[in-house]
């Protein structure tokens, strides 16, 4: 057998029964050896199944929960001593160790072993961050990264008698959650004892050299932890650290200083450590650690990225990454400018992700206005809007759309300073989210909070040519103004000849203004972004079958368009298709538009709507968002 049709290779039942007592800060050779044994038997594992997901192009993120073996084999020796004494959960705020939840699952029983070779799978059970409710033998949602602390703080105060374990990382422990979390649980002297993994390594590089005078054993003393820091990969230290924190009085940190991914030839110590280990560099770690190099490649080279195969209409075959696209669009308003012109109007500010949000390439183009930071999304919002205070200097803020919602307070200072900033939110929408849930972009309109006296600007192109018409003549509006893209690629929008582009080179944006792709008599769909092009599908597939819809594209989501809406609104059904969520996205704000304009057609509108199912393309149809259900919704509303 091979691929994921194979029994899983490394028998996990070679793992040593261990029990270790916290009163004992050496340990004996058994011990050592034992715990050194499971060390690199589950190091193995994860190695081999997360280089699944790279065979099959979902991802994988090797490296953390790679790193935080040793400490995990100590704390489930202690739970074995003691189940009495601790909360036995390996809680962990960095959701990409997910591999390590689940791994512990099919340890445990609650999952086969060979399911494991189907890592981030769509349907699977197996997603980017741990689920509660989803997994069997999950027993905690990390949700995005830093979340976890403040939370495990509230079960240390429901469990006083028991020690409560996090694992960390430096890369968590720059969002300002830990902050306020590390306060809480020195002045209540929680029995809260984080094993940290300060391995220097976050997406965009390393802190050490983005973000200078960041120092875990210094900011954690500061708060009032008790700090012990050691060489991670020194088991001896690492195990009388971890007896030190456990038996000191109240909160307390080990901080595991180590390479990223030690001892894997071709990631260690990498930025590349961070995501999935590639295929031919986890067989040729498996070969080396004496596996048969047929063991791994029998599996791995026979697993194939799997796509949902549909040849849309309406549409190019090309597609473009709106993500990137905004950053070259920005790159194309700073080209203007003098690099001492741009130094003094913008400032644009990264949080640990420019290779995902566009961001990378204005680094290289121009360093001038560049400024690299840390995961602290919050802070370097406020960053941008503080420099775009002034009315003639313009901020910068990107970062992932799901984290639009840890920025909203800071977003209501900035409009009540007249600030201008320009924001990218990227991974809008649940396409090709293998993150899953809690990496869903769905809550935009939250972006949209300011009275009725104030505007905000939400814009999402359908294409890349329109993305860069906006960004051309956006940037420099005052003000807030948020451009959305997807973290999927989109192709460019045709007209209904099926040749020309629609926002081809005459095309010139207009903030606010609805476009009509289609005029139709039977009723018309509105849509934006991503799901554009697969409304359109549906649109020109209906209209082939002789009922006339029409298309509206709503570049700017939420301002109305009076002329467009009541032409629409005196038609027989409107539907709004999108990919944001069913209850605060655009849907659920444009009935209510329509009635207050006295226009009263057939409405409906479908959005996101339920978790999610891993994997890539196949989120889009697991949230009824294909063409094919965009057209059983037409039907419906045409009867």
């Amino acid at each position: 057998m091979s691929g994921t049709d194979s029994k899983f290779p490394i028998d996990l039942k070679q793992l040593k029964k261990l029990s270790l007592d916290p009163s004992k800060p050496q340990l004996t050779a058994e011990e050592k050896a034992a715990l050194l044994h499971n060390i690199q038997l589950m190091r193995d594992a994860i190695v081999l199944f997360t280089a699944t997901g790279a065979a099959r192009g979902v991802s994988g993120h090797t490296g953390g929960a790679y790193d935080t073996v040793p400490e995990v084999c100590m704390l489930l020796a202690l739970f074995n001593a003691s189940k009495e004494k601790y909360v036995p959960i390996l809680f962990d705020e960095a959701g990409h160790r997910v591999a390590t939840q689940y791994l512990l699952s099919a340890i445990e029983g609650h999952i086969p072993a060979e399911h494991l070779l189907h890592y981030r799978e769509a349907n699977s059970k197996l997603p980017g961050h741990p689920e509660l409710g989803l997994t069997p033998g999950v027993k905690f949602s990390s949700g995005r990264l830093g979340h976890v602390w403040p939370w495990v703080n509230g079960v240390a105060l429901a469990n006083r008698d028991k020690t409560v374990f996090l694992l960390g990382s430096d890369g968590s422990q720059q969002e300002g959650n830990d902050a306020e979390a590390a306060r809480l649980a020195v002045a209540q002297n929680l029995n809260v004892k984080l094993i940290i993994d300060d391995n220097d390594v976050t997406i965009a590089g390393h802190p050490s050299q983005y973000l200078k005078g960041y120092d875990l054993n210094k900011t954690l003393s500061g708060h009032g932890l008790k700090v012990i820091t050691v060489q991670g990969e020194d088991v001896d230290a690492l195990w009388g650290g971890l007896c030190e924190i456990i038996n000191h009085d109240g909160p307390a940190a080990v901080v595991c200083k180590r390479l990223m991914a030690p001892g894997v030839a071709d990631i260690e110590g990498s930025t590349h450590g961070h995501d999935v280990i590639p295929v031919k560099s986890a067989i040729k770690y498996l070969t080396s650690r004496g596996y048969p190099e047929a063991m791994a490649s029998n599996i791995l080279n026979n697993i194939k990225p799997h796509s949902v195969p549909y040849l849309y209409i309406g549409s190019t075959k090309e597609v473009g990454a709106n993500r990137v696209i905004f950053g070259e669009a920005v790159n194309l308003v700073l080209d203007k400018l003098s690099k001492e012109e741009a130094a003094e109007k913008v400032m644009v500010i990264d949080s640990d992700l420019e290779g995902s949000t566009g961001l990378k390439v204005i680094h290289q183009k121009h360093p001038e206005v560049f400024i690299p930071s840390g995961i602290m999304e919050r802070g370097n919002f406020s960053a941008a809007a503080g420099f775009g205070f002034d009315a003639n200097k313009f901020g910068v803020f990107s970062t992932f759309s799901a984290f639009l919602e840890m920025v909203i307070s800071e977003v209501t200072m900035a409009r009540l300073n007249f600030c201008n900033v320009l924001c990218h939110f990227s991974h809008s929408g649940v396409d090709e989210m293998a993150d899953n849930t809690c990496h869903f972009g769905i809550n935009s309109f939250f972006a949209d909070n300011g009275l009725a006296d104030t505007q905000s600007w939400l814009y999402f192109a359908a294409d890349p040519a329109q993305m860069v018409a906006i960004i051309q003549r956006v940037f420099f509006d005052r003000g807030l103004r948020f451009v959305f893209s997807t973290r999927s690629k989109v192709p460019w929008i045709l007209k209904e000849d099926g040749k020309t582009r629609f926002f081809g080179d005459d095309y010139v944006f207009e903030p606010g203004k609805d476009e009509t792709i289609a005029e139709g008599k039977a009723g018309y769909v509105v849509s934006y972004g991503d799901m554009l092009y697969r409304s359109w599908d549906a649109v020109l597939r209906c209209r082939q079958e002789g009922l006339d819809v029409g298309l509206i594209n709503k570049p700017t989501l939420n301002l109305v368009d009076e002329r467009t809406i009541r032409k629409i609104g005196s038609s027989p059904f409107v539907l709004v298709v999108e990919s944001l969520s069913q209850k605060t996205g655009l849907g659920s704000k444009f009935g209510t538009w329509l009635l207050e304009r006295q226009l009263t057609p057939r409405y409906g509108y479908i959005g996101t709507n339920k978790e999610g199912c891993g994997g890539l393309t196949e989120q889009i149809p697991h949230q009824g968002l294909d063409p094919q259900s965009i057209i059983l919704k037409i039907r419906t509303l045409s009867q």
